[in-house]
């Protein structure tokens, strides 16, 4: 009993100041040290620490396999490039638009949510996330196994022989989930720091990925004997085939870069840029050193230890290969996040490029829905106001209460969002839909963001909510910061003696 004592506290959550007391269950429910606008003490990321996320993130597995599945879908690099250059540019804005109001209030995603959703109404928001989370994780680590089991082979080559002893409804077998296993275990570390005490790990990221990365391209066009075999390869679909399939391409770019949830800048995007262009040139010399598009960049770099490879290829394809491993997202997710990505068998997720580019485009029609009510609250309802204090109160009156936490404008703008994309939705499982609705499916996020976004806004001119200014203005109205510095800053939001939040402006309508 002692034992399960001890692990329950371990991972418990403190309240908010380390308090072991707090006021009402519904008080403790939505306020937490996690919960709680960033301290200033914390916000220790400067400006090169948002660059070398990003730097580092461009690098990772999961977007040369966007990049790949390009080229897999009968695209030529140029036309794949064309995508990618669309993609990230049209997503920024989307991008900085929901990441404002963190940048200002220092507040996180969950928190962020309840403005539009209502305090408890966000619960649903951020299960999504979660859900999301879970996947990705997965799917980071089952890449990353296959960055082990390269690693392995250029020290043992004897580990690519290991018998299987797994059945085949697994979808993977002994060896595989052998190197995937290894990779989670290294990933837990990580889990543990706080995002603040991590910033100098991305760093080192930056300057060990892009040299892997201009290695490998080398490395690719050297053996495909120059870069003309490359870039002459001639797309093989054409007419509204290629339109269409640049279309998905281009929202597989906003999907991947929405995941990530930060705001980008011109610096940003233009490294992003360049990035893929070079990953884009690896994928395409598949085809032209072994007659076939091979969409995994791992599985390329696995096939250079093939037929007897020398000491020299050994060493640069496990740099390349470690290198990978680095720049894989392994960072705060959570434990819960770890053991489910575990659960999820992720690595039939990604054993074709249609189904990983499925599973991003379908996860974009939930994603954009949110986004884009977020993005109208923000921006054209409240006009930039906030009162931080009120997203911690449980209580009728105050901005966010709406009714009995739930705000019904964002959850019918929410629906509206995902239902014009459902009819495509259903026909990407595989069942036969107009085509029309495939159209607006393939285009999901620009609709499930402009429907959302436009109901949202229609219904709160309809039936207007507390605090609606007239002009804009990025104001924290409770002067939540200006109240709690110091020791308070890092605590909580003062209560009374029910447990309730005690804020400025709550009835200001």
């Amino acid at each position: 009993m002692g034992l399960a004592h001890r692990f329950i506290s371990l991972i418990e959550v403190e309240k908010p100041g380390g308090s072991e007391s707090g006021g009402a269950t519904s008080h403790q429910f939505i306020t937490s040290d996690d919960l709680l606008p960033v301290p200033r003490e914390e916000r220790t990321w400067t400006g090169f620490s948002y660059v070398a996320f990003w730097v580092s993130t461009s690098i990772n597995i999961n977007t040369w396999m966007i990049t790949s599945s390009m080229i897999q879908l009968g695209m030529s690099w140029w036309q794949a490039w064309i995508c990618v250059w669309v993609g990230y540019t049209a997503a920024t804005p989307f991008v900085v638009l929901n990441a404002r109001p963190g940048a200002i209030f220092h507040v996180t995603f969950p928190v962020a949510n309840r403005t539009s959703f209502g305090i408890f109404g966000s619960l649903w928001c951020v299960f999504n996330r979660a859900a999301m989370a879970c996947i990705w994780y997965g799917v980071q680590s089952s890449v990353g196994g296959s960055c082990v089991l390269v690693m392995l082979r250029t020290m043992w080559p004897s580990v690519n022989n290991i018998p299987n002893s797994m059945p085949v409804s697994s979808g993977t077998n002994t060896r595989d989930f052998m190197c995937f296993f290894l990779f989670w275990l290294i990933s837990l570390p990580f889990i543990w720091f706080p995002v603040h005490q991590i910033r100098h790990f991305f760093a080192f990221k930056t300057i060990i990925a892009p040299i892997a990365c201009l290695a490998f391209m080398i490395w690719c066009i050297v053996k495909a004997k120059g870069v003309g075999p490359i870039v002459d390869q001639p797309g093989t679909i054409h007419g509204s085939n290629l339109g269409w399939a640049m279309v998905s391409g281009v929202m597989s770019c906003m999907s991947n870069m929405f995941y990530e949830e930060h705001s980008g800048m011109r610096l940003i995007l233009a490294l992003e840029h360049g990035i893929r262009q070079r990953q884009l040139i690896v994928s395409s010399s598949s085809q032209a050193i072994y007659g076939q598009t091979i969409w995994s960049p791992v599985d390329l770099l696995g096939m250079f230890l093939d037929d007897n490879p020398s000491g020299a290829t050994r060493f640069g394809v496990w740099f390349i290969a470690f290198s990978f491993i680095i720049a894989q997202n392994i960072r705060r997710g959570g434990y819960i996040s770890a053991i489910v990505g575990l659960a999820m068998c992720p690595w039939n997720l990604l054993k074709s490029s249609s189904s990983f580019t499925a599973y991003l485009n379908a996860y974009s029609v939930f994603l954009s829905a949110i986004a884009g009510v977020m993005a109208a609250e923000y921006w054209l309802v409240r006009k930039g106001h906030y009162n931080v204090a009120d997203l911690y109160v449980a209580r009728k009156g105050s901005w966010y209460w709406y009714w009995y936490g739930f705000n019904p404008r964002g959850y019918a703008a929410y629906v509206a969002g995902i239902t014009i994309n459902v009819v495509g939705f259903v026909g990407d499982t595989g069942r036969v839909v107009p085509a029309a609705a495939t159209h607006i499916y393939d285009l999901s996020f620009f609709t499930g963001f402009g429907t959302s976004a436009i109901v949202y806004w229609a219904l709160n001119r309809i039936w207007p909510p507390y605090g609606v200014p007239s002009k804009f203005e990025e104001v924290d109205v409770s002067r939540y910061e200006e109240s709690h510095c110091g020791d308070a800053q890092a605590g909580s939001v003062e209560t009374d003696s029910v447990g309730n939040g005690t804020s400025m402006g709550s009835e200001k309508a």
